[in-house]
């Protein structure tokens, strides 16, 4: 029965102003809607204010680099740490901005050792888009270790976290990617390219568990039809208000 299964772990980091505790309150709600089994839900972040009581609020940690070493952009990779935050076993990371519109409770149950969305800008390569990444707690802390103590190596042959976390995983023979209709772009793969942006109302493909926001627009912007491109049309998604709440 769902309710003598062991809290799954599912977490996520806030810091600075780009996301304020609204963010990570959405995020709690969705999951909390669409999940049958017990779970914690672990916010790291540098400001509590504003959190809603059942987030369990934890320090944003630091990567110990060098003082005056810039984190911003690497801090995902803090996660690998043996022990984080106290944690055990499997965690679930979600970024705040993600639109969660399907039970996920199969993300919890697919077979791997560490899963995550593959990038849809590098579709030839073994890249993953951290948005959404399943792993076990400390299997992967020598990778940490190995970033903190070549930094500057890692940071000239990297672009991102994202593609240091998947080439060492890679590396392991562990990458594994999820189903490819269970956490899909918003950009991509729900709103239509121009011409067709104009007239076509983005929508979630049949199938699809969560959205990811990348870059532009965010959900609010999507719900409001606000179009930076405009060779990215984005018609008003009022259907988007009835998930990301």
């Amino acid at each position: 029965m769902a309710n003598e299964q062991q809290p799954v772990n599912i977490i996520c980091m806030k810091w600075g102003q780009k996301y304020g505790a609204e963010y990570a309150n959405r995020l709690y709600r969705m999951v909390d809607r669409n999940i049958t089994r017990p779970f914690r839900f672990i916010c790291f972040t540098d400001d509590d204010n504003g959190l809603l009581d059942g987030i369990e609020a934890q320090p944003l940690p630091s990567l110990e680099l060098p003082p005056g070493t810039p984190e911003r952009g690497w801090n995902k990779l803090s996660t690998l740490a043996e022990g984080f935050g106290g944690l055990e076993g499997e965690a679930l990371f979600l970024d705040l901005d993600v639109v969660i519109v399907g039970n996920i409770d199969e993300l919890f149950d697919h077979p791997g050792e560490f899963l995550i969305i593959r990038d849809k800008k590098f579709k030839k390569r073994l890249i993953g888009n951290s948005s959404v990444y399943r792993f076990k707690i400390g299997r992967y802390d020598q990778s940490l270790r190995k970033f903190q103590q070549n930094f500057d190596q890692v940071k000239n042959s990297f672009r991102n976290e994202q593609a240091y976390l998947s080439d060492e995983v890679h590396q392991r023979g562990e990458l594994r990617f999820w189903p490819t209709q269970w956490c899909v772009s918003f950009k991509y793969d729900c709103a239509s390219p121009w011409p067709l942006g104009l007239f076509k109302t983005p929508k979630a493909p049949e199938g699809s568990k969560i959205l990811i926001f990348h870059g532009h627009p965010l959900p609010d912007e999507a719900i409001e039809g606000v179009t930076h491109k405009w060779y990215r049309p984005i018609r008003p998604c009022p259907w988007l208000k009835n998930y990301w709440k």
